[in-house]
């Protein structure tokens, strides 16, 4: 396995990792303004095996709030949230975030180019009984390794280089993850973006099937597979059912 594959795993695995389930009546999410600091606090910081470069994440003052500032050089680390919520009929994410620079080498197609200025998971607890024996037989195997359960799909909502706002396609280094470029290229560089998805749609869409319980969520500005650098800044990230 390589670390590249190692990274992703950790990063899956590392999602899964939560409590019983609740159901979203408030934002489940802890917004980045109300904090004092990041270490400590429920936004847990994430390393990879193999991966001695990390990304930086900090508290900053950007256009009159607190939001996180994140760099990247030839690194990859992220934040992860955990939480534990049926998503029902439908559960709305809303986030907004900047980035001072596209990664002229990220392509979400190939495995070489899958990093990006920003992007946010949103994990699932695995059903063994929708699996084949195989899937089950791997996650066995890989759980073993790693010591821990392994969640399930995960959608991956990133900020594109090269494919079209919109589009939605595998991860290079899994089919179990699905990448949604719900921003792409340099036209907003530079600008707050605002972006709102209904994530039990998206799993329809990516995966045909109902999603199964949340298990986490979390942001990544990654680029140790290109080799580049990379600037972003997260505001809060709000997790609600549709009538909040």
């Amino acid at each position: 396995m390589t670390h590249h594959a190692r990274h992703t795993l950790a990063f899956v695995l590392a999602l899964g990792l939560a409590g019983s389930p609740l159901m979203a009546r408030e934002n489940l999410v802890t917004p980045f303004s109300g904090l004092t600091n990041l270490p400590g606090s429920a936004w847990e910081s994430l390393e990879f095996p193999d991966i001695d470069q990390h990304s930086q994440y900090q508290l900053v003052q950007q256009d009159g709030q607190q939001v996180v500032l994140a760099t990247s050089s030839d690194s990859a680390s992220g934040l992860i949230h955990r939480v534990a919520v049926e998503p029902g009929d439908s559960l709305i994410l809303r986030w907004r975030w900047k980035v001072a620079n596209v990664l002229e080498e990220g392509d979400a197609r190939r495995k070489s180019g899958d990093d990006y200025p920003a992007r946010i998971y949103v994990a699932f607890e695995f059903e063994p009984d929708k699996a084949s024996w195989f899937e089950r037989a791997k996650r066995k195997t890989v759980s073993a390794l790693f010591g821990e359960e392994l969640p399930g799909k995960a959608l991956n909502y990133i900020w594109a280089n090269r494919l079209p706002q919109g589009d939605m396609i595998a991860n290079p280094f899994t089919g179990d993850t699905m990448m949604i470029a719900v921003n792409s290229g340099q036209d907003q560089l530079g600008q707050w973006v605002t972006v709102e998805r209904d994530i039990v749609a998206d799993y329809r869409r990516a995966f045909g099937d109902d999603p199964p319980e949340l298990t986490g969520v979390a942001i990544m500005t990654d680029t140790d597979n290109t080799g580049g650098t990379a600037r972003a800044w997260y505001g809060d990230i709000t997790l609600l059912t549709p009538d909040k």
